[in-house]
């Protein structure tokens, strides 16, 4: 599994905007000195630097983060955990430099991984120094077990709060996390977590080999030199097959985006080496629900996976919650993106005070040629909204072995929609049913399947004109297709209706897109249906 250790919904809610108070540290140099934080000595620093340091350590033995009193932390339980905040008078940077506070979060039973924390210095020669742990930096109750770890013992994650100059009150709002393993997230243009980000996956769903969770272990914060709207963070990544060095740019705007360059160095031969990793959890939506399994209609954080092909093909995959796990692979070469998308914002679609509504979308877009290899999906079945059972990360075709080096440059957009729709039409909706005619016994073995597709050229249709609905299915045989105009009001909205008769319980590969002669009007719907 790809999941969090621990109850997702407790995880959003303790890493989510306004669910934990803020910290404070203060920044310059004079500042960090009267702000109760204590810092190691400086030390030289540089990109160039790290990755450097990031070659040298892959050709050593791998040693693993920090685990700083183990039996002290196997007491902090997840709700002793959830009483530990950082005080908001120690916040880096609560009164600047730069407009954005950083916070951090303490460590525990599920977060027993120490991460190393520096705040960088200087616009030319770059020094580094790191802050180190104290209890006094957290407001947590007086017989608190945490009250026993050692001075040093380090962090388990960090977030930026929201702007000092904004309109949301930073010290109880955060816009981007990183905690657990390489998992980040952010919230979005519209103020609300959901799925996330890993800086790698290594050998996700692969067959007699067990996942391995890469950490980030080292965490360098740029002093700001401004008071712009982006922050700079430079991360170092180990796990027992890669070492990594990560450089992220990441802006407060509309959205969130991350301008992200990274350095690889493989210690060990990676069956599946996954860049760009998003992680996201879909139970079930208007697809398919088994019966009264929940009151929601619908419970998803995102619903499809978009891709841009090298070629310029616009492919929307919508999600499944299958019956064992499935992986599929998309080949391309050069991709221009790919993404987990949340498309339904219909708050009666979903009814929960969550807002699953308002959960972000993350839009990869390479930078530069990323050459051949393929968007691979991993779909994981669940029976809850707890665990992250969706994964979709770019693999080279080339295998990936020990001493090897790869340097990659992408970019994230956490928004509402994708940040370069296509000019077609695009899939909004899946639904399923039995087959055959209203009025006549219904067939075994047939599915009827309608899929709406809305806006594009869809819109300036001549009156009159019915767009044609072109299929293709791995196996089995189409019957009773039509398209009609879904009788909404909404102009372009338009859904493909067919049956498929398919054997056997092996899953069934589907395309479909709306044309009218040689014209594509829509994206391409590529779906697997997995009889029952």
């Amino acid at each position: 599994m790809t999941g969090a250790p621990i109850d997702r919904r407790s995880l959003l809610k303790a890493a989510g905007v306004s669910a934990v108070t803020g910290l404070a540290l203060a920044g310059g140099t004079k500042a960090m000195a009267d702000d109760g934080l204590k810092f190691g000595s400086p030390q030289p620093f540089s990109f160039e630097q790290l990755k450097a340091r990031a070659g040298e350590m892959a050709g050593q033995p791998y040693v693993g983060p920090r685990l700083p009193a183990p039996d002290v932390l196997d007491r902090i339980t997840y709700e002793e955990w959830g009483k530990i905040h950082f005080r908001t008078d120690h916040a880096l940077f609560a009164n600047g430099p730069g407009r954005f506070p950083a916070t951090f979060f303490h460590l525990g039973k599920f977060f027993k991984k120490s991460i190393e924390i520096f705040v960088v210095d200087g616009e030319g020669p770059q020094t580094a120094r790191a802050i180190v742990y104290d209890t006094s930096y957290f407001e947590m109750p007086a017989e608190s077990i945490a009250r026993q770890l050692p001075q040093g013992a380090g962090f388990a994650g960090f977030r930026f709060q929201e702007a000092r100059d904004g309109k949301l009150d930073w010290q109880k709002n955060d816009w981007v996390a990183f905690l657990g393993a390489s998992y980040f997230r952010a919230i979005g243009e519209l103020f609300q977590y959901g799925l996330s980000a890993r800086g790698l996956a290594v050998d996700v769903a692969v067959a007699d080999r067990a996942e391995e969770f890469p950490d980030f272990t080292e965490v360098y914060i740029v002093t700001p030199a401004d008071v712009s709207d982006q922050v700079t963070i430079y991360i170092l990544l180990e796990g027992p097959k890669v070492v990594g060095a990560y450089k992220f740019i990441m802006t407060r705007g509309k959205g969130v985006i991350m301008d992200i360059e990274v350095a690889l160095h493989l210690r060990g031969d990676i069956v599946r080496l996954g860049l760009a990793p998003l992680t996201s959890m879909y139970w079930f939506s208007e697809t398919a629900k088994p019966t009264a399994i929940d009151w929601r209609p619908e419970v998803h954080d995102s619903d499809g996976l978009a891709m841009w092909t090298g070629w310029g093909a616009r492919i929307w995959r919508p999600l499944n919650n299958p019956p064992r796990i499935m992986a599929s692979a998309f080949s391309d070469e050069n991709p221009k993106g790919f993404g987990l998308l949340q498309r339904d914002r219909t708050f009666d679609h979903y009814g929960d005070g969550v807002y699953y509504d308002r959960r972000p979308s993350l839009w990869v877009e390479p930078i530069g040629n990323w050459g051949k290899g393929a968007i691979h999906l991993v779909e994981i079945p669940t029976d809850d909204e707890i665990h992250d059972n969706i994964v979709a990360q770019w693999v080279p075709a080339e295998p990936a072995r020990a001493g090897q080096s790869l340097n990659l440059h992408y970019r994230l957009y956490w928004l509402a929609e994708e940040p370069f729709p296509p000019a077609l039409g695009r899939c909004v909706a899946t639904r399923l049913g039995n087959g055959g005619q209203p009025g006549l016994p219904r067939p075994k073995g047939v599915r009827k399947f309608m899929v709406e597709f809305l806006g594009g050229p869809l819109e300036s249709l001549p009156f009159g004109v019915r767009p044609e609905a072109a299929l293709w299915a791995s196996r089995g045989t189409f019957s009773y297709i039509f398209t009609e105009p879904v009788p909404d009001g909404l102009v372009g909205h338009w859904r493909a209706q067919f049956d498929l008769t398919a054997d056997g319980k092996d899953p069934v590969e589907l395309t479909c897109f709306l044309k009218t002669d040689d014209r594509t009007l829509t994206e391409t719907w590529a779906f697997q249906y997995h009889p029952t």
